[in-house]
Formats: C-alpha cells, structure tokens, sequence
C-alpha cells in the first residue's frame, strides 16, 4: 500500500480541552500511520482572517498532503463543508474546511482549487452528525480518508469552485506619499505584521538605516527601518521586513503591541516624510 498523505492542521480550538486529541484520534483511526502536523490550534476563536493568515503563511513550507483548517463559527448552519483538490509544481494536494474562507488564501497560492466537493458524511457510514463538532464528525474523518487514498469524488457532491467563499482580504493603498495599511497579526512577541508588502516601501524611496513615520491611530512614532532586531538597542522600537516579506513593527527584547498598543485590524499609515493626521 501507498503511504498515506501527511496531514497538517489547523484550529481555533485550543489545547486546554480534547477537541484537537478527539480529531486526531478520529483521523488516526482511519489512517493508523498518518503523520498528523500541528500548523496551530490558538487562533483567536471564530476568526477566520487569522486562521487563514495563518494557513497562507504556513502553506509553502507544509508537506504536499491534506490540510485541515477548522474555524468554524458557523458550525450547524447552513454553511457548506468542503473537500478540494489542488495541482501545482509541487504536486496534488487536498484542502478539507468549511466553506467560509478560511482555506482560501492557501489554497489561491497553491494554484486554485480543480476539483471540488460537499462532503456528505452519510457516505462514510455516519447517520448523525453534532451539530457543534463538525471538526470531529466531518472534517476529521473527510481529512484521514483522503490521506489513506480515498478519492474526492467518494467523500460528497461535486460543487463548481467557483461558487465556493472566498476571503477578501484588504490591501495597502498608496495616497499622497503615504502607504495606508492595517495590522494584520500580532504574534505571542508582540511584533506586529502589517498588510503593507516590503517592496511597496521603495515607492517612498525608504531603505534599510532611514527611518519611518507611522500613525497609529492619534498618534505618531518614528521607527528606524532595519533589517533585524539587533540592528538597534535593547528597548527601542523597529520596523523592518518580516519573515512573509511585510512591513512589521517590533521592539527589541520588548512587545511593541503592549507598547504602541497595537491590535489586529488596526489602521496605520507610513511615510518618510512628516504625516498628516488622518
């Protein structure tokens, strides 16, 4: 036999309760051998922008396989589960969710989804599903068995991807010489990755030793513009690319959402030249 697909999940679930353990076990039971990748189970929960962020940001790195991304406050309603297949350079992989955005940035980048399904739990011998734990009745058994082999088209109905959600996700804009962004993820240091891609900063003419004005709200900070944390002192705010290749705001050994009180979703605008308040 084949060996089985590796899966990599992801959830708003959490480790202080069993959900994630019931899952995998659910998965293990299907496929005993499958090698079962945590992406994260700390997405704030119910929201979808960061667990798809997160699968965006992950994506690249993860094994071709099946990726489960469950963040699902609309569990029990009307909203769609889904399996799809997507092809590219790096091979077939395999996306099982709901059907509120949270795959989608992911799956974009891995070229798109060709092939498309509503699972339909029925067809792997369950008469009822919870109606608050598709994670274990759905998605779980779907995921282990597309990775022991089980086809897409056996797991449900063929839908058109055209017709499946997307995720819109906010762009920086560039007005008057000054790039107007939003936070879009604060990691557990504190630093603060921004929609604002790094190449867009060469549009200010901005480099690596000058420095940036940034409006956060009322209020104003200038960041040196570096390449790492130790290019500054102990204590002293930065900004720089990040590790996804966006404008990002930190303090060195410190939390820089702590400190200019930074939060997802937050508006900021970035020059090299002094702002206006917005």
């Amino acid at each position: 036999m084949a060996e089985p697909l590796p899966i990599s999940f992801l959830t708003d679930y959490g480790l202080q309760d069993e959900f994630v353990a019931v899952c995998k076990g659910v998965m293990l039971q299907i496929v005993a051998d499958a090698r079962v990748l945590d992406v994260t189970h700390d997405i704030e929960p119910g929201n979808i922008r960061a667990g798809a962020l997160a699968y965006l940001r992950a994506i690249q790195y993860l094994p071709v396989g099946v990726h489960l991304g469950v963040v699902d406050p609309g569990v029990g309603t009307d909203r769609r589960a889904i399996a799809l297949r997507s092809v590219d350079e790096s091979g077939t992989r395999y996306f099982v969710g709901p059907d509120n955005g949270v795959l989608s940035p992911a799956l974009a980048i891995c070229g798109g989804a060709c092939e498309a399904v509503l699972l339909d739990p029925s067809r792997w011998g369950v008469e009822r599903t919870s109606t608050t734990f598709h994670g274990r009745d759905v998605f779980a058994p779907a995921a282990g068995a597309l990775a022991g082999g089980v086809s897409l088209a056996e797991l449900g109905t063929p839908v058109s991807p055209s017709e499946l959600v997307p995720l819109i996700l906010p762009l920086s804009r560039l007005v008057e010489e000054t790039i107007h962004g939003m936070i879009f993820w604060v990691d557990r240091f504190g630093n603060a990755q921004t929609n604002i891609p790094g190449e867009d900063l060469a549009v200010l003419g901005v480099e690596v030793g000058m420095e940036l004005l940034v409006q956060m709200g009322e209020a104003r900070q200038r960041f040196p513009f570096v390449e790492t944390f130790g290019d500054i002192e102990k204590g002293q705010p930065l900004a720089y690319v990040d590790s996804s290749g966006q404008l990002a705001f930190a303090v060195h050994r410190g939390n820089a959402a702590e400190e200019f009180a930074l939060q997802e979703g937050a508006a900021v605008a970035v020059a090299s030249a002094p702002l206006r308040l917005l």
